[in-house]
């Protein structure tokens, strides 16, 4: 069962990355600085440690939430973002 939730876990965060801005972001810093196993290492050190803090967050939300609530919260978030995002970009600001 363990197994179970570390591989839909990986192929979820692996999928979720393909293609985003941080992975353009790397591939640009890499093809830039020539330095591929540093560009390499320092955005797998910071991928670790944000993935850190989303467990830890998880974990204490857990335990003060109820689970029917977070992904709720989560997507009036997105929602949230999204309009500033655009009312944003209709007043000519930075988003």
């Amino acid at each position: 069962m363990e197994l179970r939730l570390f591989f839909s876990t990986f192929g979820l965060v692996f999928l979720a990355e393909l293609g985003d801005k941080t992975q353009l972001a790397t591939a640009g810093l890499a093809a830039e600085s020539g330095r591929r196993w540093l560009v390499f290492a320092a955005s797998a050190a910071a991928l670790v440690t944000s993935s850190l803090l989303a467990s830890f967050v998880g974990a204490w939300l857990h335990s003060r939430v109820e689970a029917t609530l977070i992904p709720r919260i989560g997507g009036a978030l997105f929602v949230i973002i999204g309009a500033w995002m655009i009312y944003s970009s209709f007043r000519g600001g930075p988003a």
